[in-house]
């Protein structure tokens, strides 16, 4: 924001005070400055779109700097959002430009028709022989406003940039990527077009400023002694240029960049990908354990999927619910869109998948969970993903003995809709709970499942097997809770529990959820140093 704020004003008064557009300014009035100053803020955000949705390059930097503490590895976990604000700010700033640029077009054409003073008309007709040396576009009678624009390279690209923008931050909104995803994935391809226009947009050179000369030109003087313009050695007949387009060498880095992307993404596509295993769970959840050559996985990390039996082009994100310990990775996908239930689909129907393709593996803030003592991981539905993946991992490393294993309790708390979503995942807490008590460690793992939605005959099932030493739903000794968390009350628990400890409270669930979470770490984070602190971590895709 603040490179943004500077880049605006530096650039405006450039524009506003500069004697090299002072005739240009005669002309167009504040509109230049208004015009000049949002283009280089848009050059700077142009520079800034294409790099959180780098993933390989995030994941390259999140991996390599460990050094810099888990505060910088956080702002990197929000690249989507950073990205949003930079679209916001492109969005922003093309309003501005677009409306302060009609203006200036209009401007341009009275001064060319006389209807402003004698000065404005002087210099709209100022002509050479190689007609290079103008100020005014409209070079005859017949150009009107609209004909400029839409005969001009500045004003075509102008045109075609702008309808690409808008197509693609309506196409962004969150109902549309919700329940037409693939609206969302084909117009924001429109990028390309974008950066295209973007480029030869400057070569138009529409706004023009004063040449040097030689001897130095007395704007005080010869502005106000228009006839002796060309006679008199002060007053040379003045001479205009476009600036050298400038754009292209804001954006050429991050176009490589991803480019660069967007190749290894391809290579990964092509590599072959084997299924171990393919099932259906409960709750028309996918569960898919696939094997692929030289793949290494973190815990909470995430793979893009394709499947090019429904749509050569559409990717779409999983986290891994397999642990780094295994020889193969899995994911569970849930029928939520017509990409998820066209895949499973053609799973029940016994179809045969020729081809998956497989890019990643992406890091996200999961994989900080072990540098954590205390972690409380909180998923709702089929957000407990990225923590089936963080628990099998705890039960590989108890198993195998790991001593670099620095986390010492985990609270885990499942937020779900209905019974049969429970099932899938119970089986994996059943052996954590028997391998915790083998080892005599049953304060490790604490672990709560909130059942969000019932119905009576439910109820009264619950109520008749009320005394059974295991739970109706899940067969596991913790009993499942009805409704939602009361949370300042586990808060209230784990800085009970954990007086003196650094505690990362990691979120896969709705925005809702999250900011009533992170409301509860800043609420709950002692101001001595030496008390439990809390440091809010969400998936973000």
């Amino acid at each position: 924001m603040a490179i943004n704020i500077f880049l605006f004003v530096w650039f405006y008064f450039l524009y506003d005070l500069g004697d090299r557009f002072f005739y240009t300014r005669h002309l167009l009035g504040s509109a230049l400055a208004w015009a000049r100053a949002p283009a280089a803020v848009l050059n700077f955000n142009c520079l800034l779109i294409l790099l959180p949705v780098c993933r390989n390059l995030l994941s390259l930097v999140r991996g390599s700097f460990v050094c810099c503490g888990r505060t910088m590895r956080k702002q990197l976990d929000k690249n989507i959002s950073f990205h949003k604000l930079v679209a916001y700010m492109i969005g922003l700033m093309t309003a501005v430009h677009i409306v302060a640029h009609l203006l200036n077009v209009e401007r341009y054409y009275n001064s060319w028709h006389g209807e402003y003073d004698a000065l404005s008309m002087a210099l709209s007709r100022l002509n050479d022989s190689g007609n290079t040396t103008y100020l005014n576009p409209i070079r005859s009678n017949t150009t009107t406003p609209n004909l400029l624009v839409f005969t001009t390279i500045a004003g075509i690209t102008g045109v075609i940039i702008t309808l690409a923008l808008i197509l693609m931050i309506t196409s962004s909104m969150e109902v549309i990527r919700r329940s037409y995803f693939e609206v969302f994935w084909f117009t924001h391809h429109l990028f390309i077009v974008f950066f295209a226009g973007l480029v030869f947009h400057g070569a138009g050179r529409i706004v023009r400023g004063q040449t040097n000369a030689n001897p130095p030109y007395n704007i005080t003087f010869c502005k106000d002694h228009i006839e002796d313009w060309g006679k008199n050695k002060m007053c040379p007949v003045p001479q205009f240029a476009g600036g050298f387009p400038q754009t292209w060498m804001w954006v050429i880095g991050p176009m490589v960049l991803y480019v660069c992307e967007r190749l290894l993404r391809f290579i990964r596509y092509i590599q072959a990908v084997k299924y171990r295993k393919v099932m259906i769970r409960p709750s028309k959840v996918l569960e898919l354990q696939l094997v692929k050559n030289g793949f290494k996985m973190d815990v909470g990390q995430y793979v893009f999927l394709n499947c090019p039996a429904i749509s050569q082009l559409e990717w779409h994100p999983f986290t891994m619910t397999s642990a780094p310990e295994e020889d193969f990775f899995s994911v569970h996908i849930r029928s939520v869109g017509d990409w998820t239930q066209k895949l499973i689909s053609i799973d029940k129907g016994h179809a045969q998948i020729k081809l998956m393709g497989v890019d990643g593996p992406f890091g996200t803030a999961s994989e900080d969970v072990f540098d954590y003592e205390v972690a409380m991981l909180v998923g709702a539905g089929i957000g407990v993903t990225p923590f089936a993946s963080v628990l099998k991992s705890i039960w590989y490393k108890f198993k195998d003995s790991n001593p670099e294993l620095r986390t010492r309790k985990i609270y885990f708390y499942w937020l779900c809709r209905e019974t049969h979503a429970f099932e899938w995942f119970a089986d994996l807490l059943q052996v954590l709970e028997r391998e915790m008590e083998e080892r005599g460690m049953g304060d490790f793992l604490t672990y709560k499942l909130y059942l969000t939605g019932w119905d009576q005959s439910h109820a009264t099932h619950v109520m008749v097997h009320a005394d059974a030493d295991t739970d109706v739903v899940t067969g596991l000794k913790q009993k499942t809770n009805y409704g939602r968390p009361n949370w300042d009350k586990e808060f209230e628990q784990v800085c009970k529990e954990n007086p003196t400890s650094v505690v990362g409270t990691f979120l896969c669930g709705p925005v809702v959820l999250a900011t009533v979470l992170s409301k509860k770490c800043v609420k709950y984070t002692d101001m001595d140093p030496r008390k439990t602190k809390f440091y809010f971590n969400k998936e973000n895709f």
